[in-house]
């Protein structure tokens, strides 16, 4: 059973190791994927490290619905984990279900798969990158491909694929699903300890494909549940963020409102600062005045005296 990430990414010192760097390459979208992926092989050269560099130079771009696969792989770990879990589930039950099981478990199967393609769509549209319907078919070929094929498992698992992945025909170890099961054929003449050897052996299967059956409805059922759990949590992630986007336009207007009646404010007090400046001086000019008039005045009544003085 393939882990969902075998490389967690360890450090050095300050360097980060070239497994976590490759890691978080391929969830790098498509359209950056060169420009970042030059920009660690330089990092890396330029550390001295050459092999590493050389490794992540030849790392290939892969297409937007791999790139998804990837995100969905890294951004969901419990999810994908769960979901690899299933798929080998699954292709054990595969191996003794008969038809009509294995119409059961096929349409469970294409539940969890479009719910699972439909968080990486809604993960690539956070990411900046809405998924065609082409693009999303491709994610789902990916998805089933995991489900039916174990070496596809494992390549998904590595969380570096480069293209969409191709489920085969069929769950490996199957025949295809004629609509009824098949009936042991009936010896013509068994002798009675034969025939109830059949029976047991017969009643034997059933007992073990029902309960595979059992198991693997339940898984399918935890793992459908598990899915409207997260997406339940989405959204509440998401109106919770709408809210926090509400409020902040609302304090971002308020604070426009309040900076623009400081800078009223701010040019009320300059023009009141210019009047008492003027008024000041104004002010000051007339006690000039003022005190020149008095000075004046005293003048004029001592020359009064004098001449009134000189007639006497």
């Amino acid at each position: 059973m393939a882990a969902v990430s075998r490389r967690k990414g360890t450090q050095t010192g300050t360097e980060p190791d070239v497994e976590a760097v490759l890691d978080d390459l391929y969830t790098t979208p498509p359209a950056d994927f060169v420009a970042r992926r030059e920009e660690l092989a330089a990092a890396a050269k330029g550390a001295g490290h050459v092999d590493d560099a050389r490794r992540i130079h030849a790392a290939r771009r892969p297409t937007l619905a791999a790139w998804a696969a990837n995100l969905l792989l890294r951004s969901q770990p419990q999810e994908s984990r769960r979901f690899l879990e299933l798929g080998q589930a699954l292709r054990e039950a595969y191996r003794t279900l008969d038809a009509v099981g294995i119409n059961e478990l096929s349409e469970q199967r294409r539940r969890i798969v479009a719910a699972l393609s439909g968080q990486a769509a809604q993960l690539a549209q956070e990411a900046g990158h809405r998924l065609s319907d082409q693009v999303r078919q491709d994610v789902e070929s990916t998805l089933r491909a995991v489900l039916t094929d174990p070496d596809a498992a494992d390549r998904w698992a590595g969380g570096r694929l480069e293209g969409a992945l191709t489920p085969p025909s069929d769950f490996p170890g199957t025949a295809p699903p004629t609509g009824t099961a098949h009936k042991p054929r009936r010896e013509t003449t068994p002798r009675p300890s034969a025939r109830t050897r059949a029976k047991n052996e017969l009643a034997e299967r059933r007992r073990q494909r029902e309960e595979q059956l059992d198991h693997a409805r339940t898984a399918a059922e935890e793992a459908a549940q598990r899915l409207r759990d997260a997406r339940a949590e989405e959204a509440e992630a998401e109106a919770a963020r709408q809210q926090a986007h509400d409020r902040h336009d609302q304090a971002r207007k308020q604070v426009s409102a309040a900076e623009q009646q400081l800078r009223q404010a701010r040019q009320e007090l300059q023009r009141a600062d210019r009047e008492e400046q003027e008024a000041a001086e104004r002010g000051h000019a007339a006690a000039d005045a003022h005190a020149r008039a008095r000075r004046e005045a005293r003048e004029a009544d001592r020359e009064v005296k004098r001449l009134t003085s000189r007639k006497r």
